[in-house]
């Protein structure tokens, strides 16, 4: 999850139904924070698509019929691992589109997929934290169930991956969106960004046993999703530009921070650089 990203897949918010007055309507459903602005929406992901091109990264775009606002959080619907994507099951039944969209990108990039989550299991990827490249940690959550865990574990233990469940807090129930990476983010091999108040005590000693270094966020930026960071590789980090305090932290840790805004296309909604972003091909040198 920290080397130089090379390849991403994105989904404008016009392919997510931002500009389409039904699907729009629907936002309090949805749990955005307020009425979404499309055309703020769509420079802010301009923005964070010109950062994503400026870091070297080949950027895709994932196109659906009838996705919701939230497919605008590309990171969630699959997968991708060294063996090829998992298109997922997502815990959030308006969402339930949004993998067979990312199959068909998979088809035609000529990407393998390994497999899928079914029915009755649910994983989305914002719970899936990879420590190693044969630890996979999985937030046990509101979106994401233990049949959902067990099936991964399944599909990777064969390969000798070891999918380690993570018990995630209530927050605010089940209508909001509390993934693991909601409240951890990889800064690079032995460093993760954290809001350690909300992690598990489970999760806290594994991280502590692997010996990563944690930096804590600002917590007055929590609500702004300051812990969603996404790596770039080779230290350089994007994050939201809200985040100032934060993002002031990390780069007196020594990073390079890039940074676009994202009060209508991040924090309305809820997902970050991380969320946004469907991490597809990753490789130093």
């Amino acid at each position: 999850m920290v080397s130089a990203l090379r390849r991403v897949a994105v989904c404008p918010p016009r392919s997510a139904g931002w500009a389409d007055t039904e699907r729009a309507g629907a936002w309090r459903e949805l749990g955005f924070l307020h009425v979404p602005d499309f055309q703020t929406a769509g420079h802010q992901h301009g923005e964070m698509v010109a950062q994503l091109e400026e870091a070297g990264c080949q950027v895709l775009s994932l196109e659906g019929s009838g996705l919701s606002m939230d497919a605008v959080y590309a990171h969630d619907a699959s997968l991708v691992t060294d063996l090829g994507a998992i298109c997922l099951r997502m815990g959030k039944p308006s969402r339930c589109d949004e993998p067979a969209a990312h199959a068909a990108l998979y088809v035609a990039a000529a990407i393998p997929v390994l497999g899928e989550i079914r029915a009755p299991g649910t994983v989305e990827a914002g719970d899936v934290l990879w420590l190693s490249e044969k630890t996979l940690l999985v937030g046990r959550g509101y979106r994401t169930n233990t049949e959902g865990i067990n099936q991964l574990a399944s599909l990777l233990g064969p390969y000798g991956i070891d999918v380690i469940p993570a018990p995630l807090p209530h927050g605010a129930g089940p209508q909001t969106c509390l993934h693991l990476m909601s409240l951890i983010s990889l800064l690079d091999e032995r460093t993760a960004l954290a809001d350690p108040c909300w992690l598990a005590v489970e999760t806290m000693e594994l991280l502590n046993k692997l010996e990563y270094r944690l930096i804590e966020i600002e917590q007055s930026e929590r609500d702004t999703l300051a812990c969603n960071v996404l790596s770039l590789g080779r230290g350089r980090l994007l994050a939201l530009e809200e985040n100032r305090r934060t993002n002031s932290l990390l780069l007196r840790e020594g990073f390079d921070v890039r940074t676009f805004a994202g009060s209508e296309l991040g924090i309305n909604g809820g997902g970050g650089p991380t969320c946004l972003t469907r991490p597809i091909f990753r490789r130093d040198g």
